[in-house]
């Protein structure tokens, strides 16, 4: 499993808790730092069966910079969003894991990873 995370975030500290404590080997990726690309982000929308915009951190500085709460929320723009999630990874939702056998999951409250 890999867990995409911020070191900062109370979120992905519950998670990475959580998963030690069920004894289940995970890497992290620090994926402010370490970007995803866009086709390996849209690999993982598809896994998640989400939109980029599902997943959006709309509180974010970056956000509002590039004016996201006016953006159409369609197959037409989709690319375009991502593009904007890749080259601000802050806009990314987290944490999110992904297991090796193709599952995936936005791990943000407690009711998730127990689910998980």
């Amino acid at each position: 499993m890999e867990i995409w995370n911020n070191p900062s975030c109370s979120k992905c500290a519950a998670a990475r808790d959580r998963l030690d404590l069920a004894g289940v080997p995970y890497r992290v990726r620090s994926y402010l730092t370490d970007p995803p690309t866009a086709a390996e982000f849209a690999a993982v929308l598809d896994r998640l069966g989400a939109q980029p915009w599902d997943v959006c951190r709309a509180s974010e500085s970056a956000a509002a910079e590039l004016g996201l709460d006016g953006w159409p929320r369609d197959a037409a723009n989709r690319e375009r969003w991502i593009a904007a999630m890749v080259a601000h990874p802050a806009l990314i939702q987290r944490p999110i894991l992904l297991w090796d056998d193709g599952r995936a999951a936005v791990a943000r409250t407690p009711e998730a990873l127990d689910q998980i």
